[in-house]
């Protein structure tokens, strides 16, 4: 049953704003005055763990009742039509990194704060009683008072105009959503352009950091937002575009309008040393901000079931701009490693979410964030009608959108209305039939006894799922003649001698990978793409590795078949290519148990696999490599270190012993390698320690990764009970980075039963720490990526079954046990089998 909309009783236009905010006494108190047009006599305002002290409507007191179940202000005003409410209230300043929240940070030995704010989905209400819906759009007046000190300052989403009796006034704002409000006040560094219209263009950062490492985003969101405007064809609308580090910040990064807020290691970087892996995202968590800028804040969607139209079209923006940005990188690449992947995956399992859901309780808004599913599968969606529309029309399609909703809200189907005006293509329907249901096609080609090539669609499952006879319209992008769309269960595509001579080369379905299905071919189709595979493209190659590890996970092929076929791939100089012979490889890790003869085998294959690329890169990068070999020789170290290959092992701690005594200079690309290798092959107490405290002291997010993914592979029970004692202490971990150590130290198999024994223990501490937050129930997932056991599956059901009640994590628990259980029963049918194919690759 749906819950009544707040907007139903109360449509504001307006809101003047005065905050107080007192650090000292983690207290906020204020007043939210609202002007807007009463639809209902009674209306309801929301608000989050306020105490409301006085209502007065229209200068005039008036009967009000706070409901913290519905989070609500009742409001009565016996009366509908144009009114002015005034809310006197005090709520906390929490430590959740919701609402309004202090960020901690250190900067020469001593503690200080900033404070920022995370109002995306529900938390404005925490800040200001507001209708706190996404429709519920109006103009904004904010005013700003803190504990202020010497040498602070305050941002918000306008231009500050005045600042009286220590009250810091903004200018009003466009019509917006109350979650896309923000502001921040303490000591910051920043560097300021200006774009060829004069949009000013910040970052800011506390200063802790070295000034330096704001160049990088300074340089991408000036360029970006020139991008937007002429790619979008409408003028970015507000007189700035803030870009602020908050040192303590629960997601990756916030597009609040006016003024992005981001984890500092999604903004600040090294020019001088940071991988090339590490610019690409600082470079795409900042367009995809950018990008939302017109996707989501220009035109928002209407309501949270929309979520995807905000999401998933940001998502490619920022890979569409970084193309168009930085194109000798090939960040579509990326693209097909990361999103691609993430999406197949996910969307395998049954009883996923769909890209648009239903949402009629507030309090299932948070559950819809599944980044591979609304971020990445409804990103690969709109690949799609990019590749089927082309830019020009995907382009005059936009201006129509913007044009006709700006400052106001949509919904998909607008979205569809807009881009039909450029094509003769029906986009809503064949869109429909992607995003209203979970859930892909495998298209199997076949040869049938005619000699016809057939077509056939059915719904892919990794695990048991139930076929209940769904189909999709397929953008087939074949490289033979064949139908732009399929839509029918099955589809002869004619003669298949005469179809293959006319074609001159071997059938492929979805070139270029755009389309969101995997193909089976049968055996002769199969043979024909081997025999040929030296003239594939790299992103063929890792499509074809991709659609056999699916159908190996989905026990349609046996894993024990794609063995033989990976030293095929090991030589390539294309960093796709690698990528996903390493994913494919790193599968078969699950079939073998630590420290046994299978594992030896496994590891000497590894060995085999990179030998000749190590040899062929060395270890430190050379002057003038290509971008694919910068790229290629992080997979290789990694994999020759886990092979225990002793040249490496030597290399390795070579390096280590140059660059002992400034660890942070050594080569950010090769970094994490060698300092993984020290800690498993030459650890000691002393190196833990020594690590931690270099962990502790730098506020570069890189090198914190690396030192995190170095200090967590420790074999030594004394130290992994050193680091897990940590788990809890804010000043070695900050709770934003927790679920990055706990992944660590559960993946590392001399961590695993710690790492499990302490969420299972101190759940209660980590729900009351960061249990508010959208992020909370990924620490299900990492544990549904590790583990492989019947006794893992029977303890995780036997802690997680009992929280099946809770909104926010239940269908995470649903999903991920049954993630456990394919894999338990995947490696049962297949470990030796796929444990004798490892042996015999070795001869």
């Amino acid at each position: 049953m749906a819950v009544k909309r707040f907007y139903e009783t109360l449509h504001p236009e307006h809101y003047d704003l005065f905050i107080d905010v007192k650090r000292a006494d983690k207290k906020i108190s204020g007043t939210s005055t609202i002007t807007g047009e009463a639809q209902e006599d009674t209306v309801l305002v929301n608000q989050k763990f306020m105490k409301v002290s006085s209502v007065r409507a229209d200068g005039k007191e008036v009967p009000f009742e706070v409901s913290d179940e519905d989070e609500a202000i009742k409001i009565n005003l016996g009366r509908t039509g144009k009114t002015t409410i005034a809310i006197d209230y005090t709520a906390p300043l929490t430590d959740t990194m919701m609402g309004i929240y202090p960020s901690y940070y250190e900067l020469n030995g001593e503690k200080k704060q900033i404070i920022g704010t995370q109002f995306e989905t529900t938390f404005a209400r925490q800040a200001f009683p507001c209708v706190d819906e996404p429709e519920a759009k109006a103009t904004f007046t904010l005013s700003l008072k803190w504990d202020e000190k010497p040498g602070e300052i305050a941002l918000a989403n306008m231009p500050e105009t005045s600042v009286e009796d220590g009250v810091h006034h903004f200018e009003e704002t466009v019509r917006m959503s109350s979650y896309l409000v923000a502001f921040a006040f303490g000591e910051l560094q920043s560097k300021m352009t200006e774009t060829k219209d004069g949009v000013k263009v910040g970052v800011f950062a506390t200063k802790a950091h070295k000034a330096k490492e704001l160049d990088f985003a300074l340089d991408i969101a000036k360029r970006a937002i020139e991008f937007y405007e002429e790619f979008y064809q409408t003028k970015y609308p507000l007189p700035h575009s803030w870009q602020l580090g908050l040192p303590d910040f629960s997601a990756g990064a916030m597009e609040n309008w006016g003024l992005v807020t981001y984890r500092e290691s999604a903004l600040l970087l090294d020019p001088d040393n940071t991988s090339l892996e590490m610019k690409k995202y600082v470079a795409t968590v900042v367009t995809h901000e950018l990008a939302h800028q017109w996707f989501g804040d220009l035109v928002t969607m209407k309501w949270w079931d929309n979520l995807w139209l905000n999401e998933s079209f940001a998502n490619m923006m920022e890979y569409l701009s970084v193309e168009a940005l930085e194109p000798d990188w090939h960040i579509w690449e990326t693209f097909q490693t990361t999103e691609a992947p993430m999406a197949l995956t996910r969307d395998a399992t049954d009883g996923v979410q769909s890209v648009q859901m239903d949402i009629n309780d507030p309090a299932d808004i948070d559950s819809a964030f599944d980044g591979a599913i609304v971020y990445a599968k409804g990103s690969r969606m709109l690949v799609m009608v990019r590749a089927l529309l082309g830019d020009d029309a995907l382009r005059k399609g936009l201006k129509y959108y913007f044009d006709h909703h700006k400052f106001g809200n949509a919904t998909g189907d607008d979205l569809w209305d807009a881009l039909s005006t450029a094509t003769d293509l029906d986009i809503a329907s064949i869109m429909h039939t992607w995003l209203k249901q979970p859930g892909y096609p495998v298209v199997t080609a076949k040869i049938n006894e005619d000699g016809h090539l057939v077509l056939s669609q059915k719904q892919f499952f990794i695990g048991e799922g139930k076929d209940i006879g769904r189909s999709w319209q397929i953008p087939l992008n074949a490289n033979f003649e064949a139908p732009k769309i399929m839509a029918d269960k099955e589809l002869d595509i004619g003669d298949y001698k005469e179809l293959r001579a006319k074609a001159g080369h071997p059938l492929r379905l979805n070139v270029g990978n755009s389309s969101h299905f995997i193909v089976k071919y049968d055996e002769t189709l199969m043979n024909d793409i081997m025999s040929e595979l030296d003239n594939l493209d790299p992103i063929a190659k890792l499509q074809l590795l991709q659609d056999l590890r699916l159908l190996a996970e989905g026990k349609q092929i046996s894993y024990a078949t794609i063995v033989p076929l990976l030293t095929k791939f090991a030589d390539s100089k294309s960093a796709l290519v690698i990528n996903a012979l390493y994913t494919t490889a790193a599968k078969l890790r699950q079939f073998v148990d630590p420290d046994s003869d299978a594992e030896k085998d496994l590891k000497k294959f590894y060995d085999k696999l990179s030998a000749a690329q190590v040899a062929r890169l060395g270890w430190m990068p050379k002057k003038g490599e290509s971008d694919d070999d910068i790229q290629i020789r992080p997979y290789e170290l990694s994999a020759s270190i886990y092979a225990g290959n002793a040249d490496s092992i030597e290399a390795a701690h070579k390096l280590y012993e140059e660059h002992k005594d400034n660890l942070n200079a050594m080569n950010a690309d090769v970094r994490p390698y060698v300092l993984i290798n020290e800690v498993k092959n030459y650890g000691t107490d002393d190196l833990i320690s020594k690590l931690i405290k270099e962990y502790q002291t730098t506020a570069e997010a890189a090198y914190k990764a690396d030192l995190r993914a170095a200090i967590t592979k420790t074999g030594d029970p004394a130290e992994i009970k050193k680091i897990i004692d940590c788990f809890e202490n804010a000043d070695v971990v900050k709770p934003q980075d927790l679920r990055g150590w706990f992944q660590g130290m559960l993946s590392n198999h001399k961590g695993e039963q710690a790492a499990w024994d302490w969420i299972r223990e101190d759940w209660d501490w980590l729900d009351k720490t960061v249990g508010g937050d959208m992020e909370f129930a990924t620490y299900i997932t990492v544990i549904s990526r590790v583990f492989r056991t019947p006794e893992r599956l029977a303890e995780f059901k036997k802690f997680f079954e009992p929280k099946l009640d809770i909104q926010l994590l239940s269908r995470e628990i649903k999903m991920d046990t049954k993630v456990i259980e394919t894999r338990v029963e995947l490696i049962k049918d297949e470990a030796s089998a796929v444990n004798e194919a490892v042996a015999n690759a070795l001869n």
